[in-house]
């Protein structure tokens, strides 16, 4: 039985990947992630099933002894925006430090271990639509996009196996995870949802002689192209007004882009990982919170004012 190293396994997509794993029943799954109350509880009901180490990709001793015994590893530990462009030198820590701590591991202990590594669309800033192949203008980065991007070359440097998978604005279950509100009301953007982003990690696993060495967007494709302030829209109506959305809006830079992919349909092409659509996150955003009765109502105010504009 192969055996997958899943770090930020608590995490927004990683909680999917361990599902979908244990879905596959072909893999010993071992969980990374920082050991707080929050992670506990999430990975708490996996404990049985998978094993479950409570650490930092920053312990290099740790690393060394997870990566020896490893066929694979699924990277997705990161700070993500906002709180990844606020601090910046923790965010460049744990992306390139914790990430050469792998790789490092790797070409010591075990050089055929495959790494699939999460990235990010927001490498395209200010672009409308962008593909793999489109240069990344580095002066226009912000300080999570350019820690990425970092890593991103690092990867290419060092290593002889393994993909990137650069990753777009990621729709989740609001109640239970945080949102990316900081994009451009009228930005054009292209997303996914933490099911099929989840489902893309765990299918490359299969595909090994396909993805080595290269890099792929993942996304909806043309059925996730929409405007952000549609997404607000639909949030406000099915999830309501809330504190988080109040701040972001009014507080934050509108400095995250996920922009239209033209070259998104690559990977589905080869591992066939699309299985969500907006429809279907919409549906779930408002059966899973039917009691957020007060939140919807004051929410429709904001509504109408923005048809208004």
């Amino acid at each position: 039985m192969k055996k997958v190293l899943v770090t930020g396994a608590a995490g927004t997509i990683g909680l999917n990947v361990i599902k979908y794993l244990l879905s596959e029943g072909k893999y010993e799954i071992t969980a990374l992630d920082l050991r707080n109350k929050k992670v506990f509880k999430r990975l708490k009901k996996y404990q049985k099933r998978i094993n479950i180490i409570y650490g930092d990709v920053l312990d290099n001793v740790l690393m060394e002894a997870l990566v020896k015994s490893h066929d694979y590893i699924i990277h997705l530990a990161s700070i993500v925006p906002p709180l990844g462009e606020f601090v910046k030198e923790s965010g460049e820590i744990i992306e390139y430090q914790g990430t050469e701590n792998i790789i490092k591991a790797i070409n010591y202990y075990n050089k055929n271990c495959f790494l699939i590594y999460a990235s990010t669309t927001s490498l395209y800033d200010y672009s409308l639509s962008a593909s793999v192949n489109e240069k990344v203008i580095e002066r226009e980065l912000t300080n999570f996009a350019q820690s990425k991007f970092n890593t991103e070359n690092l990867i290419k440097n060092k290593l002889k196996n393994y993909t990137i998978l650069r990753v777009p604005l990621v729709l989740s279950d609001i109640k239970k995870e945080p949102f990316i509100y900081n994009v451009k009301s009228n930005s054009l953007v292209e997303v996914t949802t933490n099911k099929d982003a989840a489902y893309a990690f765990v299918k490359a696993l299969s595909y090994k002689e396909e993805l080595n060495k290269k890099t792929f967007n993942i996304g909806m494709g043309k059925d996730g192209r929409v405007t952000f302030n549609e997404i607000l829209n639909n949030i406000l109506k099915n999830y309501g007004i809330s504190f988080r959305y109040g701040l972001s809006r009014l507080f934050l830079n509108k400095d995250y882009y996920s922009p239209v992919l033209m070259d998104s349909d690559e990977l589905d092409n080869i591992i066939h990982y699309r299985t969500d659509s907006l429809y279907n996150y919409y549906r779930r955003l408002k059966s899973n919170n039917k009691k957020r009765i007060i939140q919807k109502f004051l929410a429709k105010p904001i509504l109408f004012f923005k048809k208004g504009k």
